[in-house]
């Protein structure tokens, strides 16, 4: 067994219960400034919605297998590659999209399809390329997901918060006006105290074998981004959408593949730091294009809403 497979890292079902939490909490603070016809109008484009799910679940897979391919990294940095790609959207998606001024409404819609498909094609698709691949078959083991656990996702990250946050809305508008601002910054800085935190309760592993990783990381991401914005210039789909779809596929759930490491490969170093830097770098990524697309106007017709929640 390689070095980096023999880290534990510091990270059990309750760490990872605080971070659902916390994604939560996102998702309240986003869906405070949704309404349902947001949502109409996010149907009304289901080129937009369709591209959304291919990409992140069709072609980034494909696409990582390939990458695998060239950068020929370890074993199990390269199957927490392909376990990543195969994972639904992060819902942290939604709220660089709406800090974006994109298409937030067709985010939570992509959001919820992609991890309600994903209890089929997460774990086909990571069965499938994993043992495809000559370098990770040998790592490979059945992953058998349960529909129960994905609804539970689904319900409790996404519906949930989603439900609440624009009934409260809704229903206490004077309210919601007030805080939506601070709810909007003290849901990001909770998210990112907690990665901080995170990280500097494993800061001796990643500081021994974060260097296996960081470039391996930074070429996957950056593969996503770049290719759910030029698929969908490419389809001609106007500015919001693309940004919308952009962060679909270039902000994967690593809590939900660090889950799985730790349900089934009993938390293998490799697949664990590589997904765990996921995580982090994934939003230093986001949150830099995010702050850059703030500062330039999407074009068409952006609800006043948002204009004014972007300023």
């Amino acid at each position: 067994m390689a070095p980096i497979d023999q880290v534990q890292l510091s990270f059990n079902p309750q760490t990872l219960t605080v971070l659902n939490a916390v994604l939560g909490l996102v998702m309240f603070g986003v869906a405070l400034e949704l309404k349902v016809s947001d949502f109409r109008d996010a149907l009304k484009t289901p080129k937009a919605l369709a591209l959304g799910l291919i990409g992140h679940h069709i072609l980034f897979p494909a696409m990582t297998y390939v990458l695998v391919w060239l950068l020929q990294p370890q074993p199990s940095i390269a199957l927490g590659m392909i376990l990543v790609s195969s994972c639904p959207a992060g819902h942290i998606s939604n709220f660089l999209v709406h800090f974006s001024r994109g298409n937030t409404a067709l985010s939570v819609s992509v959001s919820a399809l992609s991890t309600a498909v994903a209890m089929v094609m997460t774990p086909l698709n990571f069965a499938f390329w994993g043992n495809l691949h000559p370098i990770t078959s040998g790592l490979m083991k059945e992953v058998a997901m349960s529909p129960w656990e994905m609804l539970e996702v689904i319900v409790l990250l996404l519906g949930v918060p989603l439900v609440l946050g624009m009934w409260v809305a809704r229903r206490f508008p004077g309210f919601t006006r007030r805080i939506h601002q601070p709810m909007k910054w003290l849901s990001l800085l909770v998210l990112v105290g907690f990665i901080v935190g995170a990280l500097a309760a494993n800061f001796k592993h990643f500081l021994a074998y974060v260097h296996f990783v960081v470039l391996v990381v930074f070429l996957h991401n950056l593969l996503a981004l770049a290719t759910g914005y030029g698929l969908s210039a490419a389809m001609g789909l106007p500015e919001r959408d693309r940004r919308a779809i952009t962060f679909e596929m270039g902000i994967q759930n690593s809590g939900l593949g660090l889950i799985l490491i730790f349900n089934f490969f009993n938390g293998l170093g490799g697949m664990a730091i590589v997904t765990a830097w996921w995580g982090i770098w994934h939003i230093v990524a986001g949150m830099t294009l995010a702050l850059l697309w703030k500062r330039r106007d999407p074009g068409g017709t952006v609800p006043a809403a948002v204009q004014e929640a972007t300023r």
